[in-house]
């Protein structure tokens, strides 16, 4: 496992990218639009996610099934906690390396610490494009659009599985050049898409589209770290019942993701033992609370 050095960010002198690569063929054409139908009735894995993390943008619907969770497994919370701590110290260490463009798929509700924030703290200029696609997140872009007067954010309301529009769209091309590195980020997300709609397949498509130096920031919930094999399928069964995919996938599944990448050291861990930084949350965090794997790796130059 290697680190690179993505080399110095410059403003793009073109936000459009390469249309002649044969990662940027597939990308056009796709016209479709997800729904902003706001259900308040239903649980949506952002706003449990909000509830985990102690926040308030979140319904009845979303607290009744988060609180039926947590009553099988307590963890849930803190590991939530915990993997937002990984995202910060994630983007900390992209922001050090030199990357100033962020493409952070599924970025949730606004909570402490977004992206944008731990970014423009190390570089002023930094910008970021959020895509998620609950209406209640589109509703709370204006707080992840706030950033330094340098720096840049934009928000697009979009689905993962639709990575030809968010690789094209308006709002990615304003403040993203894919001529040089760019931090693509799915924290906390694939384990919402199923097996059968190709994670990995579609995650290529997206590693495809950025250039060597590169980084992604991936965390990915499992069974592997909870001690009772039971309480893992309660938890899924949890969401499922709730109308929200959960697929735990183990450390092996996880690490196929980075294919073809090279993992920074210490590689596919808890998430709360990814480059820890003296939390004392962290540090009391037991491998079975965490229950999500977390690593980063950096697209190399291949010959």
């Amino acid at each position: 496992m290697t680190e690179a050095d993505p080399g110095s960010e410059q403003p793009p002198a073109s936000a459009a990218p390469g249309s002649s690569s044969a990662a940027w063929a597939d990308v056009r054409g796709d016209q479709h639009r997800p729904s902003l139908d706001l259900r308040t009735d239903v649980p949506h894995a952002a706003r449990l996610y909000d509830y985990f993390l102690g926040g308030k943008d979140n319904f009845a619907a979303d607290r009744e099934a988060a609180a039926k969770m947590l009553e099988i497994f307590p963890g849930l919370a803190v590991g939530a906690q915990a993997n937002r701590r990984f995202l910060g110290r994630a983007v900390r260490f992209a922001a050090n390396l030199g990357i100033r463009q962020y493409l952070d798929i599924g970025t949730g509700i606004p909570a402490a610490d977004n992206t944008h924030e731990v970014a423009q703290s190390v570089a002023a200029d930094s910008r970021v494009v959020y895509v998620d696609n609950d209406p209640i997140v589109l509703a709370h872009a204006r707080a992840l659009l706030q950033g330094t007067p340098e720096g840049r954010t934009a928000y697009l309301d979009a689905d993962f599985r639709d990575h030809r529009r968010i690789l094209s769209a308006p709002e990615t091309a304003g403040l993203i050049d894919f001529t040089r590195p760019v931090a693509l980020l799915t924290v906390a997300l694939l384990h919402f898409i199923p097996d059968e709609d190709g994670p990995g397949e579609i995650l290529e498509r997206y590693k495809a589209a950025l250039p060597p130096g590169s980084v992604m920031i991936l965390s990915h919930a499992t069974a592997d770290l909870v001690d009772d094999p039971e309480t893992s399928r309660a938890v899924v069964g949890g969401y499922t019942g709730a109308g929200v995919s959960l697929t735990a996938r183990p450390r092996e599944r996880t690490e196929e993701f980075f294919a073809g990448w090279d993992l920074v050291e210490p590689g596919v861990v808890p998430v709360s033992e990814w480059r820890p930084d003296g939390n004392l949350h962290d540090a009391a965090l037991a491998p079975a609370q965490a229950g999500a794997f977390a690593g980063v790796a950096i697209k190399p130059v291949r010959p």
